[in-house]
């Protein structure tokens, strides 16, 4: 064994590239598949598969990193599976046909979309109980919390809309109208704007969280596409809110927006069909599910390019990463 005081010598005279990377495992629901794909990063590649709920599509992990959340829709749970054992060890009483949800960022209590219902289901986690079911639109979609924890976002496909609720009332304060579809609402971390995608209106709505109205309207065009084929989904920012990554469905591209000057500076070509994404913790990597190539295309953040596909179950859908 190198003595500590040799060995910081060595890491110091190694070039930066050189440096160990920390390792990280990404968790891909596989909507068809009934399962869960684990990909370790470090190896580049999927050491695991999980069977889970049916009809997967939501993920995301607890605070605390010591359990992941499913929304197992077409058994209308919220399952709950140890990240160490890889088994279901619980479930959440999520109302009919969950979708997606989001943690509030004190880590609870969890907001889920009931799309069958047109409900928001609010529930405490850590006791596992149901708090409330809030009416939203018609078929709620995304769901976001803001950064100070107050307010909560809901859009809903048929209404078009983008409605905003006080986390304290639990009351709708104010509804926005956006592009036709929406999918996914994404605060920026500053809490300044709320981006939210519109699949077949072809557009990202940028919106004021306080004044209640749209800013902005970013659209697509990638040459040798039909407008119809760009259909906006998952919305992911660079930490210091500088860059947007908005995944383009069907257009097989995540375009990559300057938000500041809301002008897209690249579209990246990755899988048929890219859904959802994440970052990894340190924010080298996104991820992106693509459901009609089965695979996750990995991206390097800094380079903006592809640097890896890599095969899961069929039809993933969402995707979450944690530390090893």
């Amino acid at each position: 064994m190198i003595p500590g005081r040799l060995a910081l010598i060595v890491l110091t005279l190694l070039p930066l590239g050189a440096m160990p990377a920390r390792a990280y495992l990404a968790y891909v629901t596989n909507e068809r598949d009934d399962t869960m794909s684990v990909i370790d990063l470090g190896q580049m590649k999927t050491v695991k598969t999980v069977p889970v709920g049916q009809r997967p599509r939501g993920i995301t992990m607890t605070k605390d990193g010591g359990e992941i959340l499913i929304c197992a829709s077409d058994d209308n749970t919220i399952q709950i599976v140890d990240p160490k054992s890889l088994r279901v060890v619980g479930d959440l009483p999520s109302g009919p046909d969950p979708e997606t949800f989001a943690l509030h960022v004190s880590g609870n209590p969890l907001f889920v979309s009931n799309e069958d219902d047109n409900l928001v289901t609010v529930i405490d986690v850590a006791t596992r109980k149901m708090l409330a079911q809030i009416p939203t639109g018609v078929e709620p979609e995304g769901i976001a919390v803001s950064p100070d924890g107050k307010t909560f976002v809901n859009t809903s496909e048929t209404t078009n809309m983008a409605h905003f609720f006080d986390v304290a009332t639990r009351k709708m304060v104010a509804s926005v109208l956006v592009g036709a579809r929406p999918r996914i609402a994404q605060f920026k971390h500053d809490g300044s704007e709320v981006w939210v995608s519109s699949e077949q209106g072809g557009m990202v709505s940028v919106i004021d969280p306080q004044k209640h109205v749209v800013t902005r309207i970013i659209r697509f065009s990638v040459q040798g596409l039909r407008a119809e084929g760009i259909q906006p989904v998952g919305i992911r920012f660079t930490p210091d809110d500088a860059t947007a990554f908005v995944a383009l469905g069907p257009a097989n591209r995540i375009a990559v927006v300057d938000t500041k000057t809301y002008k897209v500076k690249k579209y990246l070509l990755v899988g048929q069909r890219v859904w959802q994404m994440a970052f990894t913790p340190d924010g080298k990597y996104l991820l992106s599910t693509n459901g009609l190539s089965n695979d996750v295309s990995v991206i390097d953040v800094a380079a903006l390019r592809v640097v890896k596909s890599i095969p899961v179950g069929r039809l993933p859908w969402g995707v979450v990463v944690a530390p090893k």
